[in-house]
């Protein structure tokens, strides 16, 4: 296994340039390398060492909302994360070239400043058009309970994911043969796919792979929460290193209080994950939070499953970098965590499949009334889930800039 990854490429550029093989032309080798910069030595993407309440159930007492983050592992048995492989997937990634006119790449919708997420409300695409909904974070999708992805769960694993994108007429405008074909024809990818599997075959499938384990290695546990969950033996004590209000929030968050749902009824494990699957073989784990009274442009799930009483119902992704997520929810709604909140407070709507709990014991939408100290507390608890440590990891970086 190659661990000098820059000085291999350089001398394969050099005798690429030499060799002048019409199978692999490039203007200028030396332009090529001085375009990608990687380690010498990998960086640790196979072996992260997760704390241990990712590990472990920390939540006192027996509750059926929470659990370890670990249970909820959808890596499968035959793509396990490799430096070589993370690696690989680190500059597919990133690479522009990899659409139907050179200017986006995944990454393009999905920055690392902003957990992997969007600014924009709708994500723009290859040729200026807007892509149907908003594009969500990627911090830990490695832990999506169902192991489905995009709002509507309509790519059945992570896998199957990050190849639709490259195929989406808005999007990136390719094929599935012309990315294999634009991933041959760079001289940097047969080496890094060598490594990676052993030879350097480049298709489909070790393209899906390699992307998806870069994607469930952006893992986050170095924010201000995890500074404060090592002092505590669990996550309702009151945080050293937080503030009153931060506590505050926390508290509001994570307890039962005057007869309402705590919000980590929903957002479960310290992952902060959508809803755990109460029946794990169902249709979906994913809930209506009553944004509308009725579904009509957008069905979400339903329109995957082609059930009536999914409709209204999209994924949650963590909440982890929700703080610097925004907009919020499918559509960008919301362009704040304080309109988010208001949302709960006083504004779900009553739509016929709104998730049970969010309902008062006459059947009609809760109302939890946040005072605005209450609000302020949430946002500002929620903002102690932004991890600056990990928005600014190298590793996560684009690998084509300094």
């Amino acid at each position: 296994m190659r661990t000098h990854i820059p000085a291999v490429i350089a001398l394969t550029l050099l005798l690429v340039a030499c060799a002048k093989d019409d199978d692999t032309i490039i203007d200028d080798p030396m332009d090529s390398l001085a375009a990608l910069h990687l380690p010498d030595n990998y960086f640790n993407y196979a072996n992260i060492a997760l704390p241990e309440y990712y590990l472990v159930n920390g939540f006192p007492g027996a509750s059926q909302a929470q659990s370890a983050a670990i249970d909820h592992d959808n890596t499968p048995g035959n793509n396990a994360t490799t430096n070589a492989g993370a690696t690989l997937g680190r500059v597919l990634f990133y690479d522009k070239k990899l659409s139907a006119n050179g200017t986006i790449a995944c990454a393009s919708c999905h920055k690392q400043a902003n957990g992997f997420a969007d600014p924009l409300v709708l994500s723009d695409g290859f040729a200026g058009g807007k892509t149907r909904r908003h594009s969500m974070g990627l911090t830990n999708a490695r832990f999506f309970n169902s192991g489905k992805f995009f709002w509507d769960e309509r790519a059945a694993t992570l896998e199957d994911q990050v190849l639709m994108p490259f195929q989406d007429p808005v999007e990136m405008g390719l094929t599935l043969g012309l990315v294999e074909q634009i991933v041959r024809d760079q001289p940097y990818y047969p080496l890094l796919f060598e490594d990676a599997f052993g030879d350097r075959t480049i298709n489909a499938d070790r393209i899906s792979k390699a992307l998806a384990q870069f994607v469930r290695s952006i893992v986050s546990f170095t924010a201000k929460y995890d500074e404060g969950r090592t002092q505590v033996n669990n996550p309702v004590q009151p945080f050293p290193n937080f503030t009153a209000q931060e506590n505050q929030g926390k508290s509001l968050f994570f307890l039962v209080q005057a007869g309402r749902i705590n919000c980590a009824g929903c957002h479960t494990s310290e992952a902060f994950l959508g809803p755990i699957p109460v029946n794990p073989n169902g249709r979906t784990t994913s809930i209506n939070n009553g944004l509308d009274a009725m579904s009509t442009d957008d069905l979400g799930i339903a329109e995957t499953t082609n059930n009536p009483n999914d409709s209204g119902k999209f994924k949650a992704p963590s909440l982890r970098n929700i703080g610097v997520g925004a907009p919020y929810m499918h559509d960008g709604r919301f362009a704040s965590l304080e309109e988010v909140i208001d949302h709960y407070s006083t504004g779900i709507q009553n739509h016929p499949n709104l998730a049970p709990p969010l309902r008062d014991g006459n059947g009609n939408p809760i109302r939890y009334n946040f005072t605005p100290d209450e609000k302020a507390a949430l946002v500002a608890f929620l903002n102690t889930l932004t991890d600056q440590p990990m928005l600014s990891d190298e590793k996560y970086s684009d690998p084509f800039q300094r």
